[in-house]
């Protein structure tokens, strides 16, 4: 088997690692569940929500202490803007979850990593709070696959071009590989560099937009083990 050329392959975290917005969406339909609006429909409240969420992504960036900003202002705003201390310490209780002490890696992950590592050079790159994203990259396990971690408050494309410069790399050459499209493949393309979608069931909804159906700069695949094949 002829020795493939030697690439940077950059990896999305959340979604493509390890499941996490399978988790806020558990938290979610709880949470609606025990709101219980009367006027409401599951669906009308978590429009409200959503639009929350919008809102909260622009103003404070991601991660779990933005969501639970999130559950609070959504009662307020469906509650005549009252947040009482038990509503506050029910949303307290549903955040537990999110605590991140476990978690559940996607199927295929280490061992894939490790054999792609024997011939390219890995890049971790995950988006949201620092401390929240460190602490999850620790307890994956999967840190030591990677050349270098990174984390981002924001996936642009001068977070890709930056990237490229810092850590000197030829975007000919660099791959980034994630599930969304709106973070991980548009913006990495635009700023040079080819990409790997990697469709998951559970993308945030925030996240999914519409990729183009054919540019020949992105490959798309189901299995993360598929990756083996590509590099």
């Amino acid at each position: 088997m002829p020795t493939r050329p030697r690439q940077h392959l950059i990896f999305d975290a959340d979604d493509t690692l390890w499941e996490n917005n399978v988790v806020f969406e558990g938290v979610i339909a709880d949470f609606i569940a025990w709101l219980d609006h009367p006027g409401m429909t599951a669906d009308e409240v978590r429009s409200v929500m959503d639009g929350i969420e919008r809102e909260h992504a622009a103003r404070f960036g991601y991660g779990t202490k933005v969501f639970e900003l999130t559950l609070e202002e959504t009662v307020r705003r469906l509650h005549a803007g009252r947040l009482t201390a038990a509503d506050a310490q029910r949303i307290a209780l549903l955040m537990a979850r999110l605590r991140w002490d476990r978690l559940d890696i996607i199927d295929g992950v280490p061992e894939t990593l490790a054999e792609l590592r024997r011939r390219h050079d890995l890049l971790l790159l995950t988006k949201g709070d620092q401390e929240e994203q460190v602490r999850k990259i620790e307890r994956s396990g999967l840190a030591e696959l990677f050349r270098r971690t990174l984390v981002t408050p924001e996936k642009t494309e001068a977070t890709y071009r930056g990237v490229v410069a810092d850590e000197r790399l030829d975007a000919r050459k660099t791959w980034m590989i994630g599930n969304s499209p709106k973070s991980d493949i548009l913006p990495a393309v635009a700023a040079g560099l080819r990409a790997v979608f990697i469709a998951h069931p559970h993308t945030w909804r925030l996240e999914v937009v519409a990729l183009p159906e054919t540019d020949a700069r992105i490959l798309r695949i189901t299995k993360f083990r598929e990756l083996l094949r590509l590099f």
